[in-house]
């Protein structure tokens, strides 16, 4: 299956992200902000990255185009798990680099249908 990093600052959804895509057969790192989930990004190759947008230390937009200037992870798609709603938040993760977006609270079956779409547009 594929390999996914999960950044959010709640251990807990963190926990839940994780719990919810092992159970498919999928590999994945955890990193609690921006900063250590760049470090990951730089180290290794993932199918789909999974951010939140408020974080301490580097927040998801930001960590966002910073991935997208990372070679071997430019074109993997980059879901945005938040609880923000704002258009203009959006647009933002959009413009640097987001592929999709889903809203918390979220239950297994979103997160797993998410996910999904995200991985099929990544072998087309």
């Amino acid at each position: 299956m594929a390999k996914i990093l999960a950044v959010d600052d709640q251990r807990t959804i963190r926990e839940l992200v994780s719990v919810v895509l092992k159970a498919q057969g999928h590999q994945i790192d955890t990193a609690e902000d921006g900063l250590k989930a760049l470090q990951l990004a730089k180290e290794n190759k993932y199918d789909l990255i999974i951010s939140d947008v408020n974080m301490p230390n580097m927040n998801g937009i930001s960590f966002v185009g910073k991935v997208r200037k990372l070679l071997h992870l430019k074109y993997v798609p980059i879901l945005m798990l938040t609880t923000e709603s704002s258009d203009g938040i959006k647009a933002s993760a959009r413009n640097s680099g987001a592929s999709g977006w889903l809203t918390k609270p979220f239950d297994s079956r979103r997160l797993s249908g998410a996910v999904k779409k995200m991985l099929a547009k990544q072998e087309s």
